[in-house]
């Protein structure tokens, strides 16, 4: 009789958007004060693309569509608790007026220079940058 093999690790998935305007990008600020990308989980039989527009217009009111994925990352945002990040650079369909949503506790737009000094995961860094220098 073999060994049991190892359990691979599963994490939930979360699905974030970077959404940039004249040089910006929006971000919201969560329940552990740090600011983030807008985005959340993937629900059962949704796409990363779909799931993205979903919740930004949940979280924001922005209509967005979904462009190039930029990156995945695993993150801990408390001890002991894994995520998968998947952000995609997504585009305004509307004039970009957003509203928050009960989810957040503020929001606001930032150029590429103020994101070093927010508390903001470093994971989000790259994408946001790919975005901000790539054609948006």
């Amino acid at each position: 009789m073999s060994a049991p093999a190892a359990e691979s690790p599963r994490f939930p998935v979360s699905v974030k958007g970077v959404v940039a305007h004249d040089g910006r990008v929006v971000l919201v600020k969560n329940e552990r004060d740090e600011w983030e990308l807008p985005g959340g989980r993937l629900e059962p039989d949704e796409t990363p693309t779909d799931c993205v527009v979903r919740e930004i217009a949940e979280e924001l009111g922005l209509a967005v569509t979904a462009g190039v994925l930029l990156d995945c990352w695993v993150y801990q945002p408390v001890p002991g608790r894994k995520v998968l990040i998947v952000t995609y650079g997504c585009r305004l369909a509307t004039p970009p007026v957003p509203r928050l949503s009960a989810e957040h506790r503020a929001f606001g737009w930032f150029d590429g220079a103020a994101l070093a000094d927010l508390a903001l995961p470093a994971g989000y860094r790259p994408a946001i940058r790919r975005w901000l220098d790539g054609p948006a």
